[in-house]
């Protein structure tokens, strides 16, 4: 069973940045696309962004796409996902999700994307943006 962990969550004033990161040990890691998802109290989990096995890919929710920025150190096996300009609405629980099959396909599009299309999840670093 491979295992995700997850890092980089915290506390952090409105306008703040965090930098969360997904990482494991197993080698198989490095060919997952890999997505973050994130879950506040009393809403459905949200798929926010994804990045392909090998880092050439990378997909954003619409509505955060000019706030986040997702990459990968497939040498050191983590991937980053970088959040700016972070909001109170922002506060949630971020997931990362490990993905054995090919996500980025041409014959539909990312936003489609649901956690059953994940094979490997983390235990969650919450994330809290407030004043």
């Amino acid at each position: 069973q491979v295992q995700l962990v997850e890092s980089g969550g915290g506390l952090v004033q409105p306008g703040g940045s965090l930098r969360l990161s997904c990482t494991s040990s197993d080698p198989t890691f490095k060919t997952f696309d890999v997505g973050w998802f994130r879950q506040a109290p009393g809403k459905e989990r949200e798929f926010i962004a994804a990045i392909r096995g090998d880092g050439a890919f990378a997909y954003y929710l619409e509505t955060m796409k000019d706030r986040l920025i997702i990459d990968r150190d497939n040498a050191r096996n983590i991937v980053y996902l970088r959040m700016n300009s972070l909001k109170p609405e922002d506060t949630a629980i971020y997931y990362c999700a490990g993905a054995s099959r090919n996500l980025f396909r041409a014959d539909r599009p990312m936003s489609a994307t649901s956690s059953d299309d994940f094979d490997y999840w983390g235990q969650g670093t919450q994330v809290t943006v407030s004043s």
